[in-house]
């Protein structure tokens, strides 16, 4: 194992355990359970008796799944089925947390939810299989669901790989940040707070019974927009271009129309605002485990 990824580890273990601290502070019951064990899961779930499940159990990283297909079926489908088992028989709101990733290639200038779906790769696949999965407990079941698509996501506290956080990361620790292709490729990044705004108003709203919604910024900028406000807080990051990964869908605006319309949805926090902010936290963060 080289430095850079001993330092990886050290940090993933850092923000886990702020995450923890996060949660304790909020008085936020945190019990820790493989999602995979059937008997196990259901239990608790039972325990607790919930009204509404979030399902975020998956692997969150398309590189990663292409790697290992086991692997993500495993913690992706298997979790997401012990979930709408249980909730079936207790008419359960179940909410989804999809991807964008489930379109694949964007054949117009922006997507919405009635677009077809045509994902790529083992990623794309399996969230699009989790969809129809719940699609199908709700035809056999009557189970309440909303299914949730957000795209590129970034803000305090992410450290997935996601392309907004390996930059930071790599810029922090002097390391060559890779771009696939010319950088001119679109993605509507979305703040972490527009996120969880989002998910509130699923929870909230009763609009959002048995629909689905793409909750992003809605309104793509390109791979080398993000580079550039990158390079305003470390103009000596090193940059280079590599040929485009295949299996990367190209994408750009997803439509926020219905969600605005239905939920009430309203994000603010651009780009230009947030990254910056993220950019803050990082840099403080990381001083701070020093």
């Amino acid at each position: 194992m080289d430095n850079a990824e001993i330092k990886n580890q050290e940090l993933y273990k850092s923000i886990l355990q702020n995450r923890i601290e996060l949660l304790r502070e909020k008085n936020i019951n945190l019990i820790i359970q493989d999602a995979r064990d059937y008997n196990a899961i259901c239990k608790l779930y039972s325990n607790i008796n919930p009204d509404i499940i979030i399902h975020l159990a998956a692997v969150s990283h398309a590189n990663r799944s292409n790697k290992d297909p086991h692997t993500t079926f495993d913690h992706s489908l298997r979790t997401l089925e012990n979930t709408l088992d249980y909730a079936k028989d207790k008419n359960v709101h179940v909410i989804y947390m999809s991807s964008s990733m489930v379109y694949g290639n964007f054949d117009k200038k922006d997507v919405d939810e009635d677009t077809v779906c045509k994902p790529i790769g083992i990623y794309g696949t399996l969230k699009y299989a989790g969809e129809l999965m719940i699609k199908a407990y709700n035809q056999v079941f009557n189970l309440p669901y909303t299914i949730i698509r957000p795209s590129a996501l970034y803000g305090e506290r992410c450290v997935s790989r996601r392309v907004g956080q390996i930059f930071i990361k790599n810029a922090i620790n002097d390391e060559e940040i890779k771009i696939g292709g010319d950088g001119e490729d679109k993605l509507d990044f979305t703040y972490i707070k527009d996120l969880c705004n989002g998910v509130i108003l699923s929870i909230e709203k009763k609009e959002a019974l048995n629909e689905i919604f793409n909750l992003t910024y809605g309104g793509a900028k390109t791979i080398n927009n993000l580079k550039d406000i990158l390079l305003d807080h470390f103009p000596k990051a090193k940059i280079t271009y590599e040929k485009r990964d295949k299996l990367t869908p190209k994408r750009g605006t997803l439509s926020i129309n219905k969600a605005k319309k239905l939920l009430g949805y309203n994000p603010t926090f651009a780009i230009e605002k947030a990254y910056p902010e993220y950019i803050k936290w990082y840099k403080e963060f990381i001083n701070n485990k020093i």
